[in-house]
């Protein structure tokens, strides 16, 4: 996960996700680029059937730029706060930072362009009211082919040394411990967590992906826990909270998408409440 993807706002909580990522890149002697999606001006009509005026797509536009502009002079005090020099991918071998504009809706841009990183970071509840973080986050995670780490509100002061990987038998998960394999071969500590009746999916069981990932020498142990009335999702949050745990693994959307969206599912209540990084792939 030597390059790095971050959509970036002028608020505290991309703030601290820049420093989640530059926390990452220092382990990588990765990149880290900022991004801000230049929004094109939608043509509206007024009611009576006339075009709004031209003074609209004006303002609209300054006000793009003044926010982009607020924006990237954060984004340099970031990376003068956490030690990377401002420069273009493939510029330095050593970790750096970039920034990149790009006119369009964040649900596309932010789709296609992060192609092109090992993984997205994404802070819960930046850019609000004016972005919706959750339409970047499925954007991310159905049009990048790449996973997605979810930053909490909140500055963390430790990553990837104590990780839980929520197990469940499926191929999402099995794909997000594939993408995760840099950051379980540097963790101190990895427990495969099995929620009790989480799913009825045939697969291996959390001891037997323990002991694959032991196999590649990776320090990693099986729990397997009763929900006691609680979801899934309360469930491995709660387990992640008492043991300390300071990154989630967990493939995304393992039921359908849209039976999630009706009837909740634990990817939803993690996105919603998780207070650790998260990664997340489909």
């Amino acid at each position: 996960m030597k390059t790095i993807l971050l959509p970036f706002y002028d608020d505290d909580v991309s703030q601290h996700a820049f420093g989640l990522s530059a926390q990452l890149a220092r382990q990588t002697n990765g990149y880290v680029e900022g991004l801000f999606v230049m929004r094109r001006p939608q043509i509206l009509e007024t009611g009576d059937g006339d075009m709004l005026a031209d003074s609209h797509f004006t303002q609209f536009i300054e006000e793009c730029r003044r926010m982009a502009d607020q924006a990237h002079a954060r984004f340099k005090s970031c990376a003068s706060e956490h030690g990377l020099p401002i420069e273009t991918l493939g510029a330095s071998e050593g970790p750096a930072a970039g920034w990149r504009e790009i006119e369009g809706m964040e649900e596309q841009i932010v789709g296609t362009h992060g192609r092109l990183f090992d993984v997205t970071v994404v802070g819960r509840q930046f850019g609000r009211p004016w972005l919706n973080w959750r339409v970047m986050v499925e954007s991310a995670l159905f049009e990048t082919g790449r996973p997605v780490i979810l930053a909490p509100e909140r500055a963390v002061t430790t990553f990837g040394e104590n990780v839980v990987i929520a197990w469940n038998p499926g191929p999402e998960t099995s794909r997000t411990i594939a993408f995760s394999k840099p950051l379980l071969a540097r963790a101190r500590s990895v427990t495969v967590l099995s929620v009790e009746g989480w799913s009825s999916s045939p697969g291996p069981s959390g001891k037997e992906v323990a002991t694959y990932l032991t196999r590649g020498g990776v320090r990693a142990s099986a729990r397997t826990v009763n929900p006691d009335g609680r979801s899934p999702g309360e469930t491995v949050l709660e387990e992640c909270a008492r043991s300390g745990a300071d990154l989630l693994i967990k493939g995304a959307y393992t039921a359908s998408r849209l039976r999630q969206l009706i009837f909740g599912g634990a990817t939803r209540h993690i996105l919603a409440h998780a207070q650790l990084p998260v990664v997340f792939a489909n």
